[in-house]
């Protein structure tokens, strides 16, 4: 999801929600402690050098229970980091601790955000000798009560 698409979301929802793709949600108290832009250049596998740029929300929860980020308070905070660091239209990508610091891509769905899990990936599948049946398969968790699922 783009930053762009983040935004006019916001100017739709009268609350904000995240939650992970089984279903656990992020607590509403929850914080946006950073906002930022990565830049990783690198080379893969096959010799491509290669470069990605994306905006990283990092979400965090106190014990300030009280506290709830609204759509417009989050706004402001994007707006401030546009201007702050030059954003541009990239990807969004969120960090939020689990057993670590986990690092999702980011839905939208039934009026909350979802946090993907990112997978690796060879980008040079073609000169890895790797065939369609060698290639792992991609195992995602997802809750059965999607907004398309009949068993909530």
């Amino acid at each position: 999801m783009k930053l762009s698409q983040v935004k006019q979301i916001l100017d739709s929802v009268e609350q904000v929600h995240f939650e992970l793709t089984d279903g656990t949600k992020v607590p509403e108290h929850f914080h946006i402690t950073e906002i930022g832009a990565i830049t990783k250049k690198f080379i893969d596998c096959g010799g491509t050098i290669r470069e990605e740029k994306i905006i990283n929300f990092q979400l965090w929860t106190a014990r300030d229970f009280d506290h709830r980020l609204k759509p417009q308070k989050m706004k402001d905070i994007i707006s401030l980091s546009e201007k702050a660091l030059s954003l541009e239209d990239a990807s969004v990508e969120v960090e939020y601790q689990s057993d670590t610091i986990g690092r999702y891509d980011l839905d939208f769905a039934g009026g909350t955000f979802i946090l993907q899990p990112k997978n690796t990936a060879c980008l040079a599948q073609d000169h890895c000798g790797i065939s369609a049946e060698q290639m792992p398969e991609t195992k995602v968790k997802t809750s059965c009560c999607s907004p398309d699922a009949a068993c909530c």
